[in-house]
């Protein structure tokens, strides 16, 4: 019986190459390409290892499907919330990156992810802070953008 070491070892570097044919950037594809394993490890039990590596590269295209709806969705809703910014009924200092309402530490966080297109753990390493930080200044960011554009 194949163990799970064994499948890591035989796979590893085709999931990886699969993956970052997928999603383009080699950090992201090492993410996708973790999960996968570690997804195969939380069911090793029910899965037939003959059907590797089909299953992993099945878990690697679902999650690099999910990557880029989230991605065109955060661009939509940047593209709407420029769209709505350009309303000439607001003050100068309440755009999207140079609103007064944020903090420094909100408006950085805005345009690493928006302008510099850096993912979450790339803004927590240039920031020095984790990523939850970082997801939670992101939130609180687009919350406040939210009910200030939208009244």
């Amino acid at each position: 019986m194949r163990t799970f070491e064994w499948a890591y070892t035989n796979y590893r570097d085709v999931v990886l190459r699969f993956a970052i044919q997928c999603v383009g950037r080699r950090e992201l594809a090492e993410e996708i390409a973790a999960e996968a394993f570690l997804e195969l490890h939380q069911h090793w039990a029910s899965i037939q290892t003959d059907r590797l590596p089909s299953w992993l590269f099945t878990v690697v295209k679902n999650r690099a499907a999910d990557y880029w709806r989230r991605r065109e969705l955060e661009k939509r809703y940047v593209v709407a919330e420029t769209q709505v910014s350009e309303r000439p009924k607001y003050a100068e200092g309440t755009g999207l990156f140079d609103n007064a309402a944020l903090k420094p530490v909100h408006r950085i966080c805005l345009t690493l992810r928006y302008v510099h297109d850096m993912s979450l753990r790339e803004i927590a390493q240039r920031l020095g802070l984790n990523e939850m930080q970082i997801k939670g200044h992101l939130q609180y960011a687009r919350a406040i953008l939210r009910k200030q554009f939208s009244a």
